[in-house]
């Protein structure tokens, strides 16, 4: 079993490049999680310098310090990008109808044979009489937006179908 390695405030902050008043004002700022303490000393550990890099890195990225903490914070939850944003499951949606021809509408004629029996096999749109039922407005909305920009429907299907059958990581089951 290997030891866990731990530093004192100024020994994080060199390997990181940074100053020991910018970590600080990283752990006020809380974009650190609080050290260890024993008495008047803080102790960091692998996970603070993990961090401390990440945020060196992110202004870089045109990333502000004030929207550095969340999306770290979820990252080491193991939430993501859906979790981040307040975005909910299809569950928490309203269905939208759809007259027949409106899909080909939305993809601007480009829908192919192939194109709606990858959709029909993900589900959506699923036929209701004479319309079409779709479980989400948000999806096709961003389906068709990805088309507008170039990429080929069959490809956001495609990474439809891998995205359902790849499981989300919650999390309690993320690793510690």
């Amino acid at each position: 079993m290997t030891e866990k390695r731990e530093y004192r405030m100024e020994e994080p902050a060199r390997p990181a490049g940074v100053m020991v008043r910018t970590l600080r004002f990283h752990r006020e700022r809380r974009l650190l999680p609080p050290p260890r303490r024993e008495g008047r000393v803080a102790w960091y550990d692998a996970r603070h310098l993990a961090r401390l890099r990440t945020i060196a890195a992110l202004p870089e990225r045109r990333h502000t310090l004030s929207g550095i903490a969340e999306p770290a914070d979820a990252f080491e939850q193991g939430r993501d990008v859906g979790d981040l944003l307040g975005l909910g499951g299809p569950a928490e949606e309203t269905p939208v109808r759809l007259t027949p021809e409106e899909p080909a509408a939305r993809f601007e004629g480009g829908v192919t044979p192939e194109d709606r029996a990858a959709a029909t096999r993900l589900g959506h749109p699923g036929p209701d009489g004479d319309e079409l039922v779709h479980i989400s407005r948000r999806l096709p909305d961003a389906s068709s937006a990805l088309v507008r920009e170039g990429v080929p429907l069959a490809e956001v299907l495609d990474a439809g179908a891998a995205s359902a059958t790849t499981p989300r990581r919650s999390p309690a089951s993320s690793p510690t």
